[in-house]
């Protein structure tokens, strides 16, 4: 039978694609780091990619089959690798990826972490130009000779500016560049990667994905959208393969087994189930995240809010074309002279906790925590103010969420 829904599919997921033994619903977790082969031949042909077993838990293990089956037919993918993080996802598929002397452009306002790590490329003579992947032409402007990517976010973290993601894939598609996209924000109920012409997506599992904040976990996910025969970096000896695997072959290869930032299968049991109820979740989350936005945007005491489904957000025609619901984060100013730590001390449901997608609303002062290594006048550039608070939405009951906002307001 073919489910059509988006939760029915996810429900059954494990079962059906995965056909774990004695009636199980779940995939159980392969506690073993290695796997005997009675006939040696078997093992070799494992390890030269002729049979599709398993040979050392680094590179698979049939509980991590299980979790990038899942995440494949959630994206209607190809293929799809799990990693140890989201962070690891990136560097290695990137590191795995790019040489010296490649060119690659990034969103200008990629997260901290992946920020940095434009730094690491460069130092490793691969040049990144940032740019604001808001407009197009910014990226069109970009583009050189030995442009081998484009690798933004689609909402960003904390402003949450959209990239104009259609218009970067058709540049991506006309250059035959790689066109990367970091969904975590975004996973594939809110948004469809595919119909904007997404190479590959790359992110974190630990934030909605999973769920429940008690999981680390990324992946990269190859859509079956990009010509890898036009790609100069493919090492030759993963040629002998369909050319639609070669990305992921040489990211696996190259990246995983060599760099070994895998996954565990206890973790991935943990991101499968709560994999299950990500429409619920997200739909809970982006309704109270749109109502808490709406009214402190209406706040005397809040200067500003970001948010991508208020009408005066400078993004917003773009992300109502692009995504089903405006996702999960939003950031606000308070008042000019409020003391945003006494406001966040006075938060009495609302956690004081760095992360996001998880079920609890979290709250943080940006410029003195996840953004303070940026220094003052990078964070000026990028309209992170001394006193603004990032929120990541949670599904508690929306009139207790708001409640809380407005006691602590009341006290500044």
């Amino acid at each position: 039978m073919d489910f059509k829904g988006f939760t029915t599919r996810l429900v059954h997921a494990d079962r059906l694609l995965n056909h774990p033994e004695d009636g199980a619903v779940h995939q159980p977790a392969t506690k073993s780091v290695l796997f005997e082969y009675k006939q040696v031949e078997d093992l070799v042909d494992v390890f030269q990619g002729r049979n599709p077993g398993h040979a050392y838990s680094r590179q698979s293990s049939a509980s991590i089959n299980a979790l990038q089956n899942m995440l494949t037919q959630l994206e209607n993918g190809v293929g799809a690798l799990t990693f140890a993080s989201g962070m690891a996802a990136i560097t290695t598929t990137m590191l795995a990826l790019f040489k010296q002397g490649d060119h690659l452009i990034f969103s200008q306002f990629l997260f901290g972490n992946t920020n940095s790590f434009a730094n690491t490329l460069r130092g490793f003579g691969i040049e990144v130009t940032l740019v604001d992947t808001t407009k197009a032409g910014n990226v069109a402007a970009a583009i050189q000779e030995n442009t081998r990517a484009v690798y933004l976010e689609t909402i960003a973290n904390p402003v949450t500016q959209v990239a104009d993601l259609a218009a970067i894939g058709d540049l991506c598609e006309k250059h035959g560049l790689l066109y990367l996209v970091d969904n975590t924000m975004t996973p594939a109920n809110l948004f469809d990667a595919k119909s904007v012409k997404a190479s590959m997506l790359l992110g974190s599992l630990t934030k909605y994905i999973a769920g429940h904040g008690h999981v680390l976990g990324g992946a990269v996910i190859d859509t079956g959208l990009f010509d890898w025969q036009a790609f100069p970096n493919i090492n030759d000896s993963y040629k002998s393969q369909p050319s639609h695997l070669w990305g992921l072959l040489q990211v696996k290869k190259k990246g995983l087994r060599d760099m070994g930032g895998c996954l565990t299968p206890d973790s991935a049991h943990l991101i499968s189930v709560g994999m299950e109820t990500l429409a619920l979740r997200m739909d809970k989350i982006c309704k109270n995240a749109l109502t808490l936005a709406t009214y402190l945007a209406s706040h005397a005491k809040v200067e500003k809010v970001y948010y991508p489904g208020l009408s005066d957000h400078p993004q917003h025609a773009l992300a109502s074309e692009f995504f089903s619901q405006y996702g999960g984060i939003l950031s606000l100013d308070l008042k000019e002279g409020a003391d945003c730590f006494a406001f966040l001390n006075d938060l009495k449901l609302v956690l004081n906790a760095t992360h996001l997608g998880d079920t609890r609303t979290l709250a943080i002062p940006v410029a003195h925590t996840i953004y303070f290594e940026m220094g003052a006048e990078q964070r000026a550039k990028a309209d992170i103010s001394d006193n603004m608070i990032r929120l990541s939405v949670g599904i508690e009951d929306i009139d207790d969420i708001i409640a809380d906002f407005d006691q602590a307001l009341d006290k500044i």
